[in-house]
């Protein structure tokens, strides 16, 4: 259901209040507090920086093959810990290579991203938390079943980040909602009950250094973005790139723009580096709650079912005349597009 609380109202209260319209979110609303206890725990952590040790020091390699952060494993303990006392039956994390079993009679199944970002723990920039809660399904003969079924099974969805506020970005299936920790108490309040993404944006986010590798669709797209009021969107774009999913994300649902991760020619990112079930699919859950769209370029990310816990898939998300825009310059399919004297000066778009 949409939550209807007054600005200011605890998360436990709205989820109560979601929970008394639909039952059958009561599982879910108690992984969700899980999360956000383990959340604001992180987060006290997260704010004592050097004070409270190394917690960019690198360790052992996760399942990524990244060099884990000092924090990706206190992320990884504090959020798998919570989920324990939650009717969670597996977990797949980022930091682990297999699926965690925790309660098998319980009904939910979590995937997430206990630490998005790490790459700014020692610089004092935002990190999060990424999350999707779905239904667990019990079959011994496939240990991956739960997380092998399409996005749209997401029952909620939501991600944490952690910066000059800590702020919560949550859905349960009916709009997208905005938290934030109060530090005084320790509980997250409600502070937007229905983010709206606008339709249309001047701002978009890519890792520009990464533009040699980009397919001819992504490089046609952003080169006439850069041209501007020139060029055949006829109007000026500023780009932003923060190198954290979740602060680029919440910047897209907090006032649009469309954000890309797509997947590029060199070695190992044809399919892009995020991770379909515990970033993309929670991300494209909450972008379209909230009124946006998200796809891998041309296909709506929450069809795609993953094949593995670590699968990766590009993301194009945010405004939805920008993610349709990008959907038509891989549907023209032109190694050239935007720069062939069958383009013209109007690039793809011409009209």
């Amino acid at each position: 259901m949409a939550i209807s609380a007054a600005i200011g109202t605890p998360l436990e209260t709205c989820l109560a209040q979601a929970v008394g319209a639909n039952p059958a979110l009561k599982d879910a609303a108690a992984v969700i507090a899980a999360v956000a206890r383990s959340a604001a725990e992180i987060s006290e952590r997260i704010g004592r920086g050097a004070l409270g040790g190394d917690l960019a020091a690198a360790g052992e390699h996760n399942s990524d093959g990244d060099v884990q952060k000092a924090l990706d494993v206190i992320a990884h303990e504090s959020v798998t810990a919570a989920l324990r006392g939650a009717p969670v039956a597996e977990v797949a994390s980022e930091e682990a290579e297999e699926v965690m079993r925790l309660d098998p009679d319980a009904p939910l199944a979590v995937a997430i991203d206990p630490l998005d970002g790490s790459s700014n723990i020692g610089v004092n920039m935002a990190v999060g938390m990424i999350f999707g809660i779905r239904p667990s399904i019990k079959d011994p003969a496939n240990p991956l079943t739960s997380f092998t079924t399409p996005g749209s099974t997401q029952i909620a969805a939501g991600f944490v980040t952690y910066g000059p506020a800590t702020a919560l970005i949550l859905t349960l299936g009916e709009g997208t909602q905005s938290y934030v920790l109060d530090r005084a108490v320790g509980t997250f309040k409600l502070t937007n009950p229905a983010l709206s993404v606008p339709a249309s944006t001047k701002e978009f986010a890519i890792n520009a250094s990464n533009a040699r590798h980009w397919d001819a669709p992504v490089k046609a797209y952003i080169e006439d973005c850069q041209r501007g009021t020139e060029g055949p969107r006829d109007k000026d774009y500023n780009m932003r790139w923060l190198a954290s999913l979740v602060a680029d994300i919440q910047r897209v649902l907090t006032r649009g723009g469309v954000f890309l991760y797509p997947g590029d020619a060199r070695k190992n990112y044809a399919r892009g580096r995020l991770r379909l079930l515990y970033e993309v699919a929670p991300v494209a859950m909450l972008v379209e709650q909230a009124g946006g769209a998200a796809t891998d370029g041309q296909t709506r990310i929450l069809d795609l079912v993953a094949t593995g816990i670590h699968e990766r898939a590009p993301l194009v998300c945010g405004s939805t005349e920008e993610v349709d825009c990008v959907a038509t310059y891989y549907a023209g399919g032109k190694p050239d597009a935007g720069r062939s004297p069958l383009f013209g000066q109007r690039g793809l778009m011409r009209s």
